[in-house]
């Protein structure tokens, strides 16, 4: 086949998504992986925030397995040449673990430890054993070990919440218990001081048994009794003391007992969002009945309570006098749902607009949906990316979508969203089991790609957007796409560094389902027709014949290939930016607004600055009129033109081969950074300057010069004499000089 007709057939792929005949098999392609993903090929060997710990509480609710190792060894292992030993097998053990956790295996860290230290080392290696006792004694921590699986958004957010919840029903086990002894005393000390307690039974039960035939009781009771009325409660009193300490007692919210770990009658975690609250509504009647009952056994013990004032208020106490502020007190309801379970839509809509303080987990497991419209176009996990922002809309509801191996560093954000007061959405995605990448790359791989970004949004945190709404831990937020530096040997076996942008094609390609969306460029198709898939993201042509978008990939031998990527993926993946452009935005990123504010201002500046240019000779030549001027009113015209001469001056005395950008004109447009960001960068004013010139290509300095808006960009002379393509890129670099 001719390279005419390989570019052809190329073409034709891009443009149709069928392969020419005897093309690459499918197969092959599934096996390919993203090139910036080459140097993660063993995980295991890896030492990463995952597998994790769901151990402890507060900040320490969830610690990854590398750290609970290294506190271990800084407690054990001396420094130097006397702990490498100890230091060395810790380090074994650990990767042993992540291997079992990887293949499948369940328990808690110290069953998981000894399992490892079984499996590296015979019983009969008393040394290795005694020293993996000792680490496995000085492990800050022990808990269940969790893997970036399928599972793992709904055991994190669950042990997370458990935590929570423990905290919350400490403090009001607290709260009731003590209310519950006051109560208990006051009761008491009433009847101590009634007739009841005078009768000679009941002293004498007051007495041990050794003095019981030391006393005549019958006598006892007669000398009290003549002693005069006995004070104590009045009955409205004591049925109201008393009806507080039943439903104090009998609550059905929080487990009575010292035990941490007790459970309470009601249960606080649902398979949906309908019975979450069905259960809510059921038992606000009972949670109004206890919050009177604090309430009054409050002022109670104080002494506080004036009947005349509080029996009305208590008298129509009841569910609609229970607050957001009351709820804070009971447990939340917690509601995991895999996205596409039945209330994973509408009525989760509904219970988190009603205020009920509901802690959501939507699991998604697929981001790249067919849409309806069959091949007109992908809905690329639309559905998923929905139901977070419709539930930022609600304004009232915290609001956190992350990836699962995200999870870890967000888990601030998340106790966070747990202890907030109202409904609290968690949408997490986690890749399912099965194809050749691990789960933690493929679910890395989809916030990394702009697929699924993490994003908050806490109404708690303050009264606007700017304060409430963050983009939290995403690579790179002003960029289109994270940009990472990848080097390899060319053909000639030349160290070679380029910079390349992991993009949602990228992302595409760690999904097996998505193969037929590529094909194997042979080499002989390696020429400029064909363009990175950033390059033509950054500037789709209108002519989509007129360049071949391609991904970088590596093999399982690390041999570099290139994928031609059809225009189906690519449209996907501009709307991915588009919608990575929106949150943006909302993250004070980019603002258009702003922009264009800064824009107009920029021209009126420009304007104003061209008329006292203009009026400068004039004023000039009448020395008179200026002489009579006040000094207030002729200073700025004196010193806008002074920037003239210098910028001139500057202008001569610069190499009209060197490029440069006009900083001072720039309008804040995005284009040249969209280009090459690590070539391009904003300046504190937000306004572009060349940050390094080798970072990128001519071909890419003079592509941002066309898309300038306002013609700023200067390209100069081609600093690498090798590019190819030179002759075409000075002939459009002249408008510019």
């Amino acid at each position: 086949m001719t390279m005419d007709s390989q570019f052809r057939a190329g073409l034709v792929f891009h443009l149709t998504g069928r392969r020419a005949d005897g093309g690459t098999a499918e197969s092959t392609i599934a096996a390919l992986r993203p090139a910036l993903m080459a140097r993660h090929r063993d995980l295991a060997s890896l030492r990463y925030d995952f597998p994790v710990v769901l151990a402890g509480e507060g900040d320490d609710y969830v610690r990854p397995l590398s750290g609970l190792v290294d506190a271990a060894l800084h407690a054990v292992a001396p420094a130097g040449a006397a702990g490498e030993a100890r230091r060395r097998r810790a380090l074994g053990i650990e990767r042993e673990i992540r291997r079992l956790v990887a293949a499948g295996a369940e328990g808690t860290l110290s069953q998981l430890w000894d399992r490892a230290a079984g499996a590296l080392a015979p019983a009969s290696d008393t040394a290795f054993h005694r020293d993996a006792r000792v680490l496995r004694d000085s492990l800050p921590a022990d808990g269940p070990v969790a893997d970036c699986d399928a599972s793992l958004p709904a055991r994190f957010l669950r042990h997370a919440w458990t935590a929570v919840q423990r905290d919350r029903a400490r403090i009001a086990g607290e709260r009731i218990g003590r209310l519950v002894i006051r109560l208990g005393e006051i009761l008491r000390a009433d009847r101590a001081r009634s007739s009841e307690a005078l009768v000679p039974p009941a002293l004498q039960a007051g007495f041990g048994p050794a003095h019981h035939r030391m006393f005549d009781f019958d006598a006892m009771s007669r000398l009290l009794v003549r002693s005069g009325p006995r004070g104590g409660l009045c009955e409205r009193r004591r049925r109201r003391v008393e009806e507080a300490l039943a439903v104090l007692e009998t609550q059905r919210f929080f487990a009575r007992g010292a035990d941490p770990k007790a459970l309470p009658a009601h249960e606080f975690e649902f398979r949906s969002a309908a019975a979450a609250l069905a259960a809510f509504r059921e038992r606000l009647p009972e949670a109004a009945r206890l919050l009177k009952a604090l309430q009054v056994a409050e002022l109670e013990v104080e002494g506080s309570y004036v009947e005349d004032v509080h029996d009305a208020i208590f008298a129509s106490y009841g569910e609609r006098s229970v607050t957001a502020e009351d709820l804070a007190l009971f447990p939340d309801y917690l509601v995991c749902l895999e996205h596409g379970d039945p209330g994973a839509a509408g009525t989760l809509s509904e219970a988190l607009s009603s205020g009920v303080p509901l802690k959501v987990v939507v699991q998604v497991a697929d981001l790249v949906e067919e849409s309806a419209l069959g091949q007109g176009r992908f809905a690329f996990g639309v559905r998923a990316a929905q139901l977070a922002a419709a539930a930022m809309g609600l304004d009232d509801v915290f609001v956190l979508q992350t990836a699962a191996s995200n999870l870890l560093q967000l888990r601030s954000r998340v106790e966070r969203g747990l202890r907030y007061g109202g409904p609290a959405l968690f949408s997490i995605y986690a890749a399912p089991a099965g194809g050749p990448l691990p789960a933690y790359l493929r679910t890395a791989a989809a916030m990394q790609s702009r697929a699924f970004p993490a994003f908050s949004y806490d109404p708690a945190a303050g009264a606007d957007l700017a304060a409430r709404f963050s983009l939290e831990n995403n690579p790179q937020p002003e960029s289109d796409w994270p940009v990472d530096d990848l080097e390899y040997a060319d053909q000639e076996l030349q160290a070679v560094k380029a910079s390349i942008a992991f993009t949602f094609a990228d992302f595409a390609l760690c999904d097996g389902r998505l193969t037929e969306h590529f094909d194997v460029a042979p080499r002989a198709l390696w020429t400029e027709g064909m363009i990175q898939a950033q390059e033509w993201l950054a500037r789709p042509p209108q002519d989509p014949a007129g360049a071949l978008p391609y991904v970088l990939a590596v093999d399982e031998a690390d041999l570099l290939c290139r994928l031609v990527v059809d225009e189906r993926l690519m449209r996907a993946a501009l709307r991915c930016r588009d919608a990575w452009h929106r949150l943006q935005e909302l993250a004070g990123i980019h603002d258009s607004h702003a922009a264009r504010l800064i824009a107009r201002e920029r021209k009126a500046w420009e304007e104003e600055h061209r008329r006292e240019a203009a009026a400068a000779p004039a004023t000039a030549a009448a020395p008179a009129t200026a002489a009579a001027a006040p000094q207030v009113a002729a200073e700025p015209v004196a010193r806008a033109p002074a920037a003239a001469p210098a910028a001139a001056e500057a202008d001569a005395a610069r190499n009209p081969d060197e490029a440069y950008i006009e900083t001072i004109r720039c309008s804040t447009c995005n284009e040249c950074t969209q280009v090459n960001p690590r070539m391009f960068a904003y300046n504190e004013n937000k306004q572009a300057y060349i940050a390094d010139l080798k970072a990128g290509t001519y071909r890419q300095l003079v592509e941002a010069a066309e898309s300038c808006q306002l013609s700023i960009i200067h390209p100069g002379k081609p600093w690498d004499a090798e590019e190819p393509g030179l002759d075409e890129l000075l002939e459009r670099a002249k408008p510019f000089a």
